[in-house]
Formats: C-alpha cells, structure tokens, sequence
C-alpha cells in the first residue's frame, strides 16, 4: 500500500514566452522529479490546472510579462508565484512585494538551488534570493535559450531578443535592470558573435534565429520534456 506519509513531488507549471527557454528549465528539473514535477509548460497562454507552484522565467520579459505575473498571482489554480530572473539586485524585495510574489530565484542558481527554493515556498516561507551589484552574465547551463548554438551567452541572448522586438537600448536597459553601458557591453559582444554590425542586420539575424516570440503553446504533463529536446 502507499505511504499516506510520503512526501508528493511539488506540482511545477514553467512559463515563458519562447518554448525553447520554457522547455530548457523543465529539462533542466527533470533529474529533481521525484523533489519537483513539472505537470506542465506553457508559451503564451497561462496554467491549465492546478499546481503548487507556477515558475515564471523571465527571459526577455516586457509589461505583458509582468501583466502576466499578475494574472498568476490572482489565479485561484496556482498556489504560488515564483520570478526565475537574472535581477539580483537588492530592489528586488520591494519588487516582489508589489507583485505578492512567493518567491525570486536568482538565474545563475543551480537547479539544485532552485528546486531548494521552490520547496521553502511550498512550505510557506516567501523566497527573494538576492546579491549585491549588477547581475553577471552566467556561464552556460543545462538550460535552453534562443541563440546558444550560435555561441551566445544567456544575458547577450535576452537582450538580442528584446533588440528583435524593436526595443531602444534606453528601453533594454529599463526591461533588464542594467545599466547603459551593460547594454552596449552586450551588443558589441552579441553582435560580434553574431557576425553582424548594424541594429537591423541584428533584427534579421533574430528573426532568422528564432528570436520572435512563440504563438500559443502548452505542454502537459507526459510530454514535458526530459532530455532538453
């Protein structure tokens, strides 16, 4: 008979408007699912069913993403809201307050620290991992991200997303909490890596690459992808 003891996997749902990145965070939890079970991965529209918890990446994340934190976090289907973000910085406490967020994880965590901090929400302790100074653009993870096979960074590809979508470095730098000349940084990076030199032979070279946002996408349980595939 079963153990009405044991410990159930946290129900998880990952969202994120590029499937590429929303898949590549359940990869990268999948070897953590007997912790941490993703029932669900979702591009474009919001949660199907009940979960403990809803994980919002905030890859390339503009005011209809934070209108979508909204709606999470108003949904009587989720449990609690946790931000996956490169915004470390110490304002994030105030941030995630105005939100009545559960939890921000920091993305340079392991995904050991990350499911940590998934259970210590479940539990009913309110999460904000945070660091001093401006994010650092992490090495490479399990994870998946738009660009990466072309040799970009995460943070180079974020923002080559953003550059995609017509915004200003003004407006870049506002979207991903950094400072102007971070901006520039990753261009000049970004666009060397790329093979490119001017702001509209970037846009084609994202929208060739995949850059644009995903339609409307969901996938359940038994198709969550375990392999980063």
């Amino acid at each position: 008979m079963p153990d009405p003891d044991a410990r159930q996997p946290i129900r998880l749902a990952v969202l994120n408007d590029f499937e590429v990145v929303a898949r590549g965070v359940a990869a990268m939890l999948a070897p953590f699912a007997d912790r941490v079970r993703v029932v669900e991965v979702d591009c474009g529209v919001l949660v199907s069913q009940p979960v403990d918890v809803a994980l919002y990446d905030a890859y390339a994340i503009t005011g209809s993403g934070h209108r979508d934190l909204d709606l999470l976090v108003a949904d009587e289907m989720v449990g609690h809201t946790v931000l996956y973000t490169w915004e470390v910085g110490p304002w994030v406490d105030e941030v995630a307050q105005d939100a009545r967020l559960s939890g921000v994880v920091r993305k340079s965590a392991s995904a050991r620290e990350l499911v940590d901090a998934v259970e210590r929400v479940q539990a009913g302790e309110r999460v904000v991992v945070t660091a001093e100074g401006e994010p650092v653009d992490d090495q490479p993870r399990p994870a998946e991200w738009p660009g990466r096979a072309e040799g970009l960074t995460p943070r180079q590809s974020e923002v080559v997303a953003l550059i995609t979508e017509g915004l200003s470095n003004q407006e870049i730098a506002r979207a991903c909490y950094l400072s102007i000349n971070s901006v520039k940084s990753y261009i000049r990076a970004a666009y060397a890596t790329m093979g490119v030199t001017s702001r509209s032979q970037a846009v084609l070279w994202g929208v060739d690459h995949g850059f644009r946002r995903g339609g409307r996408m969901r996938v359940l349980a038994d198709r969550v992808p375990h392999d980063g595939s």
